[in-house]
This record gives C-alpha cells, structure tokens and sequence, in this order.
C-alpha cells in the first residue's frame, strides 16, 4: 500500500513538472502591491531582457484582485520603452468581473487571478532591456484590494 501511494506521488509530480513547462513564454512575473493599497501616482515596473528581434510575441496582462476590490474593471496607463528610449504609451481597461458582479479570474478563496491579452504580433526592433510601466487609472488615490499585477510575454505562433 505504502509503495501503491509512493508511486501514484511521483506521476503527480512528474505530470506537474511537464505541465508546467510551456517553451513559449519568453518571460512571466509579477509584482506585488503594498497591502495599504495601490498609489495613483505609483508605477509598476517590469525590466524585460529582449533578444530575439525576429520573433513576433503576445503581451497578456495579470491581475490578481481581492473579492473585495470595489469595481468590475480596472483602468490602467501602460508605457513601453525600447533601448534607446523611444516609448510607446496606452491606457488600457481590464474587465474584471462581468455585469452581473462575477469575478472573471480564476482561483480559489478570496484572490482571483485575471490573465487578459495585451497585445498580440509585437515585434521588438532592437535587443536590449524594455521597460514596461504600469500605473493605475481609477479615480482612487489610493487603489485597494489589487494584490499583484503580472506581465507575461510569450513567442507569437
């Protein structure tokens, strides 16, 4: 019996292992936000080492909120600055939680997490170190119950 459940572990763990290795993103973290809340003029800054200038990629967004986060949606200000310091800036809104107040992410308890695509074909023309910021653009000064917000960049198919 004790072998039985050594056994049945060690194909959890390896299927785990396999699943949870995707070849295509390129780069993936987040970055938490203080517990006190999310400061209007606060930026979230993510250094992303690009190297491949022919490959075309998917930019997703990840938001984990709280149940408690007050609104279905979150305006956000990004900005993309190439090596060489040309940018690129957008506002962007995140839905979520549909009209009937349900939380769109996925998880489990309190926290859900929302991964929404971004940008989908885009092609960094020179190699080098891009900075992507994130800056909140809800009325709040002060935003609450948004616990962590995420990049994830992944090769174009």
């Amino acid at each position: 019996m004790k072998n039985l459940k050594l056994q049945f572990l060690f194909i959890v763990l390896i299927a785990l292992l396999f699943s949870a290795c995707d070849t295509n993103v390129v780069f993936e973290k987040y970055k938490k936000i203080p517990q006190t809340g999310w400061q209007k003029d606060s930026l979230v800054v993510f250094t992303i080492p690009i190297t491949d200038t022919l490959q075309n990629h998917n930019l997703s967004l990840n938001i984990r909120n709280d149940i408690k986060y007050s609104y279905s949606n979150l305006w956000l200000f990004i900005k993309i600055t190439q090596p060489g310091k040309t940018a690129v800036t957008d506002t962007f809104e995140v839905m979520l939680a549909n009209g009937a107040g349900k939380w769109l992410g996925e998880g489990f308890g309190g926290i859900k997490t929302r991964q929404v695509p971004y940008r989908s074909g885009v092609y960094f023309p020179v190699s080098g170190d891009y900075k992507i910021s994130i800056q909140q653009g809800m009325r709040d000064e002060n935003l609450k119950a948004i616990t962590d917000v995420g990049i994830r960049i992944e090769k174009a198919e």
